[in-house]
């Protein structure tokens, strides 16, 4: 039965009667009558003051973008680096044999016992080992592009959630890498040096050591940037194709610094070999064996060599090649956002224990004593759980209120005559998600749906958003709002080397308030695992999509998982539908 208007809308509350049967009241009725009711008007007054921010409970609304400090986030991020370089052992392993395995092949072609510092032309001889070696060093980072760009997806999803800052996984990243560095100059060092003939003083064997050292390091934080930058495989690959075109041709050695024309001269000093090339030359040609009259000229060997090649005639202190990168690369990080980004879906918490209180009087009325007794033992097994469920949860409540969502006027549009400069998707769109209620969104396809959860969940990074997004009553801000909330997002994106029990481990370790102890993350770490049903699983390593690793229905439920370690008050969800579909709300 549908209720005719009436003329005084006050006494709509006070007409509704239980024992009679249900009638339709427009939500409009319901709102003018709150709004002449005394409660409208209270409210209304308390709205009209300015709120006093000294009397707002501090722990009402989080006020820090990370859970944990800058210096513990570092420490964790250095621990998940330390844990990938052990998975990938065998690459590093491998580039460290290969060093070794080159240098030797490099030695016996240019064995000591065929070089004599005696002329220039034997000078060129050891310029081109000395080349060949940096060469080496530098391509030997190549693998850092790869590595890297497969690394991003996950990098992009919890720095947008506010796991870390992009600074602590690049400076953890970059500290880590040193030692490997200093592995491969010290290896390559030890095979070659003395093997060639080079100086032999001790002082240039350490500096020759210190020079590799510099431009490997230079190597893995050009590629690592030019991934960052690309952030896809193909244009990463060019990018690498052109900066090596830069590097090499440009570095002084193919084309000494004299004889490149003037509008290419930046190329040399941009090229970080040029560096390395005029350090390493310096060190070798300026020892006392190359001071050696010249047959072609009145200086040195050494120096006439330097003097041809266009390299300074003084020693040379190489600069830290890879800081300029590695801030360049955090940079880059910290601001670019991942190609193809997916779409949420807004899910609020609720208790299973919520439905068996509203069944409990409906059950012990049951004349049956087996429904009683399966009832009691399911209403003991469910308060076990809750108890296992250390961490309190709280709820809140997502109002948003007349939000209107707005993009520019695509320019076909405008090329058919439409005079106006915006396209409105959302047109004062107003609603309520509540904890522990389902709510969903049902329509065809471009309905809106997956529009209004994006703006909702301030996953929009265009266009013009407009209306009143509150959370428990205060104004929703974007900055914080990671931190009450979680997104499962359509692709399972998920670190492939590391187990079940390490990625939740993780999501836990950064996401969760530092005033909880290590004890009771690792108990709410099993406890959420036991309620996905992944505990069974827990050393099992994600792999990759569709190859090794989980199999689709394991990486979802992985994904909700490493959400749920960071005890959200609202989940965000998008999952791939067709037709007519829904976007829902409820864990």
């Amino acid at each position: 039965m549908i209720m005719k208007p009436r003329k005084h809308k006050l006494t709509i509350l006070k007409d509704i009667n239980p024992s009679k049967p249900y009638q339709f009241i427009p939500v409009s009725d319901i709102a003018a009558a709150f709004r002449s009711s005394k409660y409208g008007h209270a409210a209304d007054s308390k709205l009209a003051k300015p709120f006093d921010r000294s009397s707002a409970d501090p722990s009402a609304l989080c006020r820090t973008k990370f859970a944990i400090s800058g210096w513990e986030n570092l420490k964790v991020c250095f621990e998940r680096e330390i844990l990938l370089i052990n998975r990938h052992r065998f690459l590093y392993t491998f580039r460290t044999c290969q060093v070794a395995f080159v240098g030797f092949v490099t030695a016996t072609v240019f064995l000591r016992t065929r070089l004599h510092p005696t002329n220039e032309a034997y000078a060129n001889e050891y310029l081109a080992c000395l080349f060949f070696g940096l060469v080496h060093m530098m391509f030997n980072g190549f693998s850092e592009l790869p590595l890297m760009i497969s690394r991003l997806p996950v990098f992009y999803k919890q720095r947008d959630n506010s796991f870390h800052p992009a600074w602590s996984w690049s400076v953890a990243s970059w500290i880590l890498r040193v030692p490997y560095s200093i592995l491969e100059a010290v290896v390559w060092t030890c095979v070659v040096y003395y093997s060639v003939g080079l100086a032999p003083s001790p002082g240039r064997f350490f500096r020759y050591m210190l020079i590799l050292f510099s431009v490997h390091q230079m190597a893995l934080g050009l590629f690592r940037m030019m991934a960052s930058i690309a952030r896809d495989m193909v244009i990463a690959n060019t990018f690498g194709s052109a900066a090596i075109l830069v590097v090499f041709l440009l570095g002084g050695f193919v084309i000494p610094k004299d004889d490149i024309k003037p509008w290419w001269i930046w190329g040399f000093w941009i090229s970080p070999l040029s560096y390395g090339q005029r350090a390493i030359a310096v060190n070798e040609f300026t020892a006392t064996r190359w001071m050696e009259p010249s047959a072609i000229s009145n200086t040195t060997i050494g120096l006439n060599l330097l003097k041809l090649r266009s390299f300074p005639e003084r020693q040379l202190v190489l600069g830290w090649s890879r800081c300029p990168s590695c801030l360049c690369n955090s940079l880059q990080q910290h601001s670019h956002s991942r190609l193809g980004l997916s779409q949420p879906l807004v899910l609020l918490h609720f208790f299973p224990l919520a439905a068996l209180r509203k069944a409990r009087a409906v059950v012990l009325d049951d004349p049956n004593e087996e429904t009683k007794t399966a009832f009691v033992s399911d209403v003991k097994q469910a308060k076990i759980e809750k108890k296992g469920m250390i961490l309190p949860f709280k709820p809140l409540t997502m109002t948003f209120h007349n939000v209107n969502y707005y993009v520019d006027m695509p320019k076909e549009m405008r090329s058919h005559g439409v005079p106006e400069t915006r396209l409105q998707l959302l047109s004062s769109v107003s609603g309520v998600f509540s904890p522990g209620v389902l709510t969903a969104l049902v329509g065809s396809s471009g309905a809106g749906k997956t529009t209004l959860m994006d703006v909702l969940a301030g996953r929009k990074t265009g266009g013009y958003t407009e209306g009143d997004i509150r959370i428990s009553g205060y104004p929703k801000e974007q900055q914080t709002f990671a931190r009450i909330s979680g997104y499962v997002e359509q692709n399972d994106i998920h670190s492939p080397q590391v187990t079940v029990e390490e990625s939740l481990w993780f999501s836990a370790s950064l996401r969760l308030p530092k005033d909880i102890s290590k004890e009771q993350k690792k108990e709410f770490v099993e406890e959420v695992m036991r309620l996905v049903e992944l505990d069974s699983l827990r050393y099992a390593l994600v792999g990759l999509p569709g190859t090794t690793g989980l199999s689709t229905e394991q990486r979802k439920r992985l994904t909700i998982a490493v959400e749920l370690v960071a005890n959200p008050s609202i989940i965000f969800m998008d999952e791939p539908t067709s037709g007519l579909d829904a976007r829902a709300a409820a864990i």
